[in-house]
């Protein structure tokens, strides 16, 4: 099958400058970046696609046993790029697409660039001196809840992992998200999502990288942030002034104007 179509791209934008890929995370698909792509749509080439099992993409390509590792939602970049012929694109990765930039990266450098992470962490479970921002307990839980009534998971944390209380559309935005997956495919990439463990990845991050985080955020907080910086030398962090764990729809502004400026950066590096 060809991968556009099986990964629901679209593209839109100018042909200057690099490609921009836009990667959701968990639950949610391509119109969660609605919010900023009209401002970089104005300076770059923008793609965006669903991993397979969400939005529009083709959910008869879905395996469990492919889409049980991040590697396999990294297969999805690689293979997507490389039907677009794309070299030297700049992946921008929401939340666990974070990681799944950095191993798509690594398995296929010619096709990627530079990274920017929106709300990374790569991994979710306190260890030690580490910092995740969860308890084993609290993840177990977590997992347990999501697969006895993943609706009713669905109604009670995406509120609480969008954050902005007093503005419940954007709630309630990714209720639905949540809800629109198909359950199944929701218990098997949470399972991948809250249990993996990308921390050594990161040591072998050598491209310009962009750390967005939140000033306040339930699932990365900001010591994950310190984290992924620290760990990248070739990275800059950015303290966004947003809340929650979706800036890119709570924050769209603020969120585009970070990406434009490490866009142009880029640019004049080149």
């Amino acid at each position: 099958m060809d991968v556009l179509r099986r990964n629901n791209v679209t593209i839109t934008g100018t042909d200057e400058g690099p490609t921009v890929v836009l990667a959701h995370g968990f639950g949610c698909d391509q119109n969660m970046w609605r919010l900023v792509v009209p401002a970089l749509a104005e300076r770059y080439r923008v793609v965006l696609f669903d991993y397979v099992g969400s939005g529009g993409s083709d959910m008869s390509s879905w395996s469990e046993e492919r889409y049980s590792s991040l590697e396999g939602y990294a297969q999805d970049v690689v293979e997507v790029c490389g039907g677009l012929d794309l070299e030297g694109a700049v992946f921008v990765g929401h939340s666990v697409s974070a990681m799944v930039g950095v191993l798509a990266a690594r398995a296929a450098p010619e096709r990627i660039g530079a990274l920017v992470m929106v709300t990374p962490s790569p991994r979710y479970i306190d260890d030690g001196d580490y910092r995740g921002g969860f308890s084993p307990q609290d993840i177990h839980e977590l997992l347990d809840s999501l697969e006895s009534n993943y609706l009713g998971w669905s109604s009670v944390m995406a509120p609480m992992i969008m954050g902005n209380p007093e503005r419940p559309e954007l709630g309630q935005e990714l209720v639905d998200n949540f809800c629109a997956t198909d359950p199944r495919v929701a218990r098997v990439f949470a399972r991948t999502t809250f249990l993996s463990d990308n921390r050594a990845d990161l040591k072998g991050v050598d491209i310009p990288t962009l750390v967005l985080e939140s000033s306040q955020d339930l699932l990365a907080p900001r010591e994950v942030g310190a984290f992924v910086h620290e760990t990248i030398p070739s990275s800059r962090l950015v303290t966004l002034d947003a809340t929650g764990h979706c800036p890119q729809l709570s924050a769209p502004q603020a969120t585009a104007e970070a990406m434009l400026e490490f866009l142009q950066t880029l640019r004049r590096t080149a």
